[in-house]
C-alpha cells in the first residue's frame, strides 16, 4: 500500500506519520511507501517526501506520479490566518484541495481520500444538541471552505472517481506554542502551562465548553477512517470525530489532580467575547454514527491530558 499525507510536516500530520510507521500496515495491508507532502519537512522524512506548495503544478504532478492508494489530506491554513488573509486561505484550503482531488481522480485508480474537515463547519449559537441533520452555518471563511470541500469530495465519491470520507476534527491538543494562526491555541497552551507550573491567562472563562481530542487519538481515528466500512453510510460521507465535551474548569480540575492543587492559582481569566463565542460554547454532540463506524474519543479527561502531553499512547 502506498500512502500520502499532505500537511505531513504539521502537528497532526507528524503524529499520523509516526503512527503509520509504528504499525507498518493499514487495514491489514503492508505499507510499502509513505510520502509526506508539505512546504517544510524534517530531514528524516521518507525518500518520497514531496516538498513544496500544494498550489504549485509541479508539486501536484509529483503527488499524481506517486499514485497513492490512500491519501490523507491534512494541509490547511488555520482559521485565524485564513480569516486575516482571504486569498491565502482560498488558495490553500479550497483551490489546492480541489486540485488535489482532481489530480488523484485522474490517476484512474480510485484512491481512498481521508479529508481532515473541521467542527468549524457548524457555526455559533448552536442548539443544545448538535445532530447530523442540523444545517451547517460556518461563521468563518475557514469553516466555509471546509464545508465546500466536504461536498466536493462526496461528489467525487458519487462519481466513483475517489473513495472519500471526511472527518470533522475538534480541538486537537497539545500543540507546541507557536504563531500558527490558530485562535484555539489556548486549548493546548493551558495544558502545557499547568504541567510546567507556569502562569496562564485564559481567553475564555472557566465555564467555557469545548470539544477536545488528543493528537494521538486523532491520528488513530484518521487511520481508522481510511479502512472503516462505509458501504451503508450516508452519501454525504462526513462525520464528526467523537469528542470529550469538557469545560476549562474540567481541564483545570484534571491537571490539578494530576500535577498538584497549586496549579489552580496559576490560571487567570480574561475572557475575549470573540474567542468565547466560537470556541467556548460547544453543546452536546450526537456522534453515534461515527462511533458505530469505530471512531472514538480519548475515554476520559485524565486520559486526554496524559495522552495529549505524551505520557501515554
Amino acid at each position: 500500500m502506498r500512502i500520502l499525507i499532505t500537511g505531513g510536516g504539521g502537528f497532526i500530520g507528524a503524529h499520523l506519520a509516526d503512527l503509520l510507521r509504528e504499525r507498518g500496515e493499514l487495514g491489514g495491508r503492508r505499507i510499502e511507501a509513505l510520502a509526506l507532502a508539505d512546504q517544510s519537512l524534517p530531514d528524516t522524512a521518507e525518500e518520497g517526501a514531496i516538498r513544496g506548495d500544494l498550489g504549485e503544478p509541479a508539486v501536484m504532478a509529483e503527488i499524481a506520479a506517486f499514485r497513492p492508494d490512500v491519501a490523507f489530506h491534512l494541509a490547511a491554513v488555520p482559521g485565524g490566518a485564513s480569516e486575516a488573509d482571504y486569498a491565502l486561505g482560498r488558495r490553500v484550503n479550497l483551490d489546492a484541495s480541489l486540485a488535489l482531488f482532481e489530480a488523484l481522480a485522474a490517476t484512474g485508480t480510485r484512491p481512498t481520500v481521508v479529508y481532515a474537515s473541521s467542527i468549524a463547519v457548524y457555526g455559533t449559537d448552536l442548539p443544545e444538541l448538535v445532530t447530523p441533520t442540523m444545517p451547517l452555518r460556518p461563521p468563518l471563511t475557514y469553516g466555509a471552505h471546509k464545508q465546500v470541500c466536504e461536498i466536493l469530495l462526496a461528489d467525487f465519491t458519487r462519481r466513483r472517481l475517489l473513495e472519500g470520507r471526511s472527518v470533522r476534527l475538534p480541538g486537537i491538543v497539545a500543540r507546541a506554542k507557536s504563531s500558527t494562526g490558530l485562535t484555539s491555541a489556548f486549548m493546548s497552551d493551558i495544558l502545557h502551562a499547568l504541567k510546567a507550573g507556569v502562569p496562564f491567562t485564559c481567553p475564555v472563562g472557566p465555564e467555557a465548553t469545548a470539544w477536545w481530542m488528543s493528537a494521538r487519538r486523532c491520528a488513530e481515528n484518521l487511520a481508522h477512517a481510511a479502512v472503516m466500512d462505509v458501504s451503508h453510510a450516508d452519501p454525504g460521507r462526513a462525520w464528526p470525530l467523537p469528542v470529550l465535551r469538557l469545560s476549562i474548569g474540567d481541564i483545570i480540575d484534571t491537571c490539578s489532580a494530576r500535577y498538584g492543587e497549586s496549579r489552580r492559582a496559576l490560571v487567570a481569566f480574561e475572557p475575549r467575547p470573540d474567542v468565547e463565542t466560537v470556541f467556548g460554547r460547544y453543546p452536546r454532540l450526537d456522534d453515534a454514527s461515527a462511533r458505530a463506524l469505530g471512531l472514538r474519543d480519548d475515554g476520559s479527561a485524565d486520559e486526554l491530558v496524559r495522552r495529549a502531553l505524551g505520557e501515554i499512547h
